[in-house]
């Protein structure tokens, strides 16, 4: 079985998987891709935190410049303590426990179809208790009122 790496952007007002990029080493190009597609959904207005773990690929030179450049200010996890990366963190074991643990994949090509139908699933239909709405439906409700 091949190891891959998921960078997911998850945007914590309403839980949406905003993008995702996934690959089996991880390398700049996982999270610098990761970065520009997530930039590309979001309108220029937001003043942006980027939080992650301390992953080496979090932490490089490129990456860190890359969120500068952006003015994205960057947030780290303290070494050792997940609680910091809690909503990520509770993301993962939703992720693992509803879809990885769930299927069989007959190919990385599978597993990675299937998990953008996971994700759609996650952010369009599944019921977030504290929002009792999908993500998506959260959004949309909030914009509705909010105009």
């Amino acid at each position: 079985m091949e190891k891959l790496y998921l960078s997911p952007v998850l945007d914590l007002f309403n839980g949406e998987i905003i993008t995702y990029t996934i690959g089996s080493r991880p390398t700049y190009s996982l999270v610098s891709d990761m970065l520009e597609k997530a930039l590309e959904s979001l309108s220029e207005r937001h003043q942006l935190l980027m939080h992650s773990d301390q992953e080496w690929h979090y932490q490089m030179k490129q990456y860190r410049n890359l969120l500068q450049a952006k003015e994205i200010k960057q947030s780290m996890s303290r070494k050792g303590n997940c609680y910091d990366n809690s909503v990520m963190e509770k993301f993962f074991g939703i992720l693992k426990s509803e879809f990885l643990y769930f299927k069989e994949f007959e190919s990385v090509n599978h597993f990675k179809l299937e998990l953008e139908k996971y994700i759609e699933y996650y952010n369009r239909k599944r019921l977030k208790g504290k929002l009792k709405m999908s993500p998506v439906q959260y959004r949309t409700h909030f914009e509705q009122v909010a105009s």
